[in-house]
């Protein structure tokens, strides 16, 4: 509402000198104290607007958890990663693993590039997870690196290639999923992926690492900066999750991981149900009551990371969440 202060005395005559001063203090005096209030309703929307959450999940490794497009129709989702690329470097021929969704070996996947499409046009990332396990150490040197990285740049992302795995979808980034193997040259494959950038289409770089701080195998990468988001795993690893009335480990951890890593935005990774990890599950009114007020107040709390579609989509756990995210 606006108000408006009439300054000639000669208009409202009866008024005297000193009832038009208390009138317009008073006037004033409200208009100040509805101007704070405001301000402070302001102030508080974005203060809570700043920590608002997003929910991350992992696609591609159960042939019965419906197609990509179907789990981006849901709109529970801001990042889909596409699990997994357990094959490169080291020689070896790229090769896409999708379990029963599709054959990448007869070029089964190309079909993809509509799926990926719809979940970019509702303003969905989705980015390619490389996975990296106990024995796997597909990165030698600094050069092998930027030969993974102009790869996945030609395949995947910006670039150009005649045989892309995926079709002609250009996807938003890669994702580090690393449980194993070599601690070397991920954050040479970093620097390389992220200079691609410079070609007119940002690439997202993201990491699923441990709990435990710091990460054993992608530690020294994290600490480049040059990663968008982190969703951490805290699950399968007892030292630091919650353990269902205990929230004391996993807190210490998250101040950690949100402290001392560069990152734009720091994930809850967590099963999407019980059957999901072998520990490591955090029931729903748990979450919403205990562990989120925990951890939101960091200005790095990015949202929370589900393991996977497939389990999302039996429990309903991402559903249940979103809302209070």
């Amino acid at each position: 509402m606006l108000v408006t202060l009439i300054k000639s005395p000669s208009l409202i005559p009866w008024f005297s000198k000193t009832k038009q001063l208390k009138f317009c203090h008073l006037g004033m005096a409200k208009i100040a104290i509805i101007s704070i209030s405001f301000l402070s309703l302001i102030l508080l929307a974005l203060a809570n607007g700043s920590n608002a959450g997003n929910i991350t999940i992992y696609w591609g490794q159960n042939g019965n958890e419906g197609t990509l497009a179907d789990a981006c129709a849901t709109r529970n989702y801001e990042f889909a990663i596409l699990a997994f690329l357990p094959v490169f470097g080291k020689g070896q021929t790229p090769m896409l693993n999708l379990a029963g969704h599709c054959d990448p070996s007869a070029n089964g996947c190309t079909g993809l590039t509509s799926d990926i499409d719809s979940c970019q046009a509702n303003g969905i990332k989705v980015l390619l997870s490389l996975r990296g396990d106990v024995g796997s150490e597909p990165l030698g040197s600094s050069k092998e690196a930027r030969q993974v990285a102009t790869y996945l740049w030609n395949n995947y992302l910006g670039g150009n290639s005649s045989s892309r795995p995926l079709g002609p979808a250009v996807l938003d980034g890669i994702d580090f999923d690393i449980e194993g193997g070599s601690n070397k040259h991920w954050d040479d494959l970093a620097r390389y992926l992220k200079g691609y950038s410079n070609q007119g289409k940002k690439v997202y770089l993201s990491a699923a690492p441990q709990c435990p701080f710091p990460d054993a195998w992608v530690g020294k990468a994290l600490q480049t900066g040059l990663f968008d988001y982190v969703w951490v795993q805290f699950y399968n690893n007892p030292p630091c999750q919650y353990n269902g009335d205990d929230i004391s480990n996993l807190e210490y951890a998250w101040k950690q991981w949100t402290s001392d890593i560069p990152a734009d935005k720091i994930f809850l990774g967590l099963p999407a149900s019980p059957e999901a990890a072998g520990s490591g599950f955090i029931a729903v009114d748990d979450l919403l009551s205990t562990v989120l007020p925990a951890i939101k107040g960091s200005p790095k709390y990015g949202g929370v990371m589900l393991w996977s579609r497939y389990y999302d989509d039996q429990s309903g756990y991402s559903s249940a969440i979103k809302n209070q995210v």
